[in-house]
């Protein structure tokens, strides 16, 4: 009897251990997917929340465009890659967040011959001293998940072109100059055990250089490829015309009244930017849209069709702001 007591103490004693031990897997657990939610929350809440205003302006001369060279024995790897305009994503707070303007990427390299072995800290302290020497505030300093390359990717057309920065698993150092008189700069380095990546923007507006297209040059380009390319404004991912774009189906109007025996083919496109089903039908819509106020304005309705081909048979470097822009078309064939 007193042997089956102790056995059944024993028992008691065993299951209490094991619901102790489950209790603390189970707090562990919460714990750290509680620390994650937060550092999660805490990453949006820093993109979010990003202030140019609270970074002091400089007030520095840093020369000219792209204000740095290389430090000495390091070289770009290929050509840079540099552009009047486009968008580059950079990490703050951990969520990668697009800015746009003048643009400088480079993979950098040890200048071939000078007997140097790479150093990544050379490199990383190099620009360091040199941004921050100049009044650059570093803003972020570490990685970006998985899940958040996978999101901002699909965005970021450009990817893979020479010293691109922005893939997860690299620690990203981003520095922004804050300036008075001129766009704010933003850079950003990475680098491995072989080699590094920077990236300089500066801020810039968006300058249109495509103008709008009067109707006898309409009409001559129809008359002579048999075809005219138009660039018509609509409200963003909308199919709604903007003030100029209405403008410009008043040019085209003007043409088929001056040739009462002309029929055209209104045929919409777009840039690559977004989902492909979704820009084909926006891109019909568009078509749609340019029809139906012509026909407002008193063209038959049998002189015209509309069609939209979204993203497909570009025109221009989809990987550009500028390229895109010339995407974003509507193209009258003469039937």
């Amino acid at each position: 009897m007193k042997k089956m007591t102790t056995g059944v103490a024993i028992a008691a004693m065993s299951l209490f251990i094991l619901s102790c031990n489950k209790k603390k897997a189970e707090d562990s657990n919460a714990t750290q997917d509680s620390i994650k939610t937060e550092e999660k929350n805490t990453s949006q809440a820093t993109s979010s929340t990003f202030n140019i205003d609270a970074i002091p302006v400089s007030d520095k001369n840093i020369g000219d465009f792209p204000f740095f060279n290389m430090p000495e024995g390091l070289v770009s790897q290929n050509k840079p890659v540099e552009k009047k305009y486009d968008k580059v994503f950079f990490p703050i707070g951990g969520v990668m967040t697009p800015f746009e303007g003048k643009v400088w990427k480079a993979n950098v390299v040890v200048k071939e011959g000078s007997g140097e072995q790479w150093a990544l800290p050379y490199f990383e302290k190099s620009f360091d001293e040199a941004i921050t020497a100049v009044g650059g505030v570093k803003i972020f300093d570490g990685q970006i998940t998985n899940e958040e390359y996978e999101k901002y990717s699909k965005q970021a057309t450009n990817l893979g072109e020479d010293g691109d920065v922005g893939y997860a698993g690299e620690n990203i150092k981003v520095y922004v100059i804050r300036r008075k008189d001129q766009g704010n700069i933003f850079i950003q380095l990475t680098g491995n055990s072989a080699s590094g990546k920077i990236n300089i923007l500066q801020e810039e507006g968006f300058k249109q250089t495509i103008t709008l297209v009067k109707s006898d040059e309409i009409k001559k380009q129809l008359d002579e490829k048999g075809k005219a390319v138009l660039h018509i404004n609509f409200d963003t991912d909308k199919a709604t015309l903007k003030p100029d774009g209405s403008d410009a189906v008043k040019e085209i109007v003007k043409v088929l009244n001056t040739d009462k025996t002309l029929k055209i083919a209104i045929n919409g496109y777009t840039d690559n930017s977004g989902n492909a089903d979704h820009n084909l039908k926006l891109s019909d819509a568009r078509a749609q849209s340019v029809k139906g106020e012509i026909t407002k304005a008193g063209i038959a309705e049998d002189r015209l069709s509309a069609k939209g081909f979204g993203q497909q048979s570009p025109i221009a470097d989809n990987n550009t702001e500028e390229g895109k822009a010339q995407n974003r078309r509507v193209e009258l064939i003469k039937k």
